[in-house]
């Protein structure tokens, strides 16, 4: 949202002028002269006072019209982990198997108490919530892979059975020797603002902005769907879903590979797959689609099934705009929205037209 407290934004004024550090992804300041919004550390010639305002998220400062600082980058780096919470990830990543304690992060010089909030303001959940989902995946893979309970439980860290099967239990729903599935989230940074992904042992089930609307619905659909859990982790799916978009992003992938997993009715999965041969550069609408799946009338259920798609980007729902080039509802935004749109259009052609659909 836009801040107008005029003692909030001169402290904030001050912070930029600063390029206080510790104010990073606190706010967001747009400078009217030149169209585009920074972080408080950016490096370039600093506006008049005069000339700027200030917004409490990055959604807002887009919503507003003004674009990415090239200089600081905004999108990108006010998501970004920052250095201590990259060294405790980097813990987690090298001992998978065994948790790290806040004794452990302190002789590392790290701060278990910033650690802790971070990952709640960042995940909703503790640092050790965050590791225990972890280690429950890692043992799960193992389970699926034949190894027997016992050796899973205590090479895994677990001092019994017991506890083992207490914890599985708790974060899946079932017992570890039940044959059971998860859903897998993971989150990672983009140019515009972090994304979730969810994955099951099939593919990727949701890919969305993490400030888009309905989400937690979509993550309640989803266990209900799949009669499954979400839990924190990475499987080949989730860390192929963000080299991929991350390849998108820098302009070096059109098309994406991803094996996914989408529940729905037969008539949205049809719309999904329809959407799907809407070209990267190109757009269409409604109607179009409607058309070229034989349903010209059902136009407003095509609309529907394209509202319901929860993986962004490889399900290009944000390539459908109205019939007369207007920009239509988006869920990630309609800024953001514009924004791939234009971004498509400056690598996949010159012109960005509406694509007619191959009818079936």
């Amino acid at each position: 949202m836009k801040i107008t407290d005029i003692s909030q934004c001169d402290i904030w004024y001050q912070a930029l002028l600063n390029r206080a550090v510790e104010f990073t992804g606190v706010f967001f300041v747009g400078v009217k002269t030149t169209g585009v919004f920074c972080l408080s550390v950016c490096r370039a010639r600093k506006p008049k006072r005069e000339n700027v305002e200030f917004y409490s998220d990055l959604k807002s400062a887009l919503d507003a019209g003004f674009r990415p600082c090239k200089v600081c980058r905004p999108t990108e780096n006010a998501s970004t982990a920052p250095g201590y919470i990259e060294q405790a990830l980097a813990l987690v990543r090298q001992t998978p198997k065994q948790r790290i304690s806040d004794t452990d992060l302190r002789l590392h010089n790290i701060s278990p108490e910033r650690v802790r909030r971070w990952f709640l303001q960042h995940h909703g959940i503790t640092f050790q919530a965050f590791q225990r989902m972890q280690r429950v995946n890692v043992a799960l893979q193992e389970l699926k892979a034949g190894r027997t309970t016992t050796d899973v439980a205590f090479d895994n860290g677990y001092e019994s059975l017991s506890g083992f099967g207490y914890t599985c239990k708790k974060l899946t729903g079932s017992a570890p020797s039940e044959s059971q599935q998860v859903i897998l989230i993971h989150r990672f940074t983009t140019p515009l603002g972090p994304m979730f992904v969810c994955a099951t042992g099939r593919g990727v089930c949701l890919l969305e902005f993490v400030d888009r609307r309905m989400l937690e619905t979509e993550f309640s659909d989803l266990q209900r769907l799949f009669n499954a859990r979400i839990i924190a982790g990475e499987n080949e799916h989730t860390r192929q879903a963000q080299r991929e978009v991350g390849e998108y992003f820098s302009a070096q992938r059109q098309a994406f590979d991803l094996a996914l997993d989408t529940p729905g009715s037969e008539f949205q999965r049809s719309v999904w797959e329809k959407l799907k041969e809407v070209s990267f550069g190109q757009t269409a609408d409604y109607q179009s689609v409607a058309v070229a799946m034989g349903k010209p009338n059902a136009i407003r259920a095509v609309a529907s099934a394209n509202g319901a798609n929860r993986v962004a980007l490889v399900i290009p729902c944000h390539r459908i705009i109205g019939k007369d080039g207007s920009m239509t509802g988006y869920g990630g935004g309609i800024a953001r929205k514009k924004w791939l749109i234009e971004h498509e259009a400056r690598i996949g052609s010159k012109n960005v037209t509406l694509q007619p659909l191959a009818s079936e």
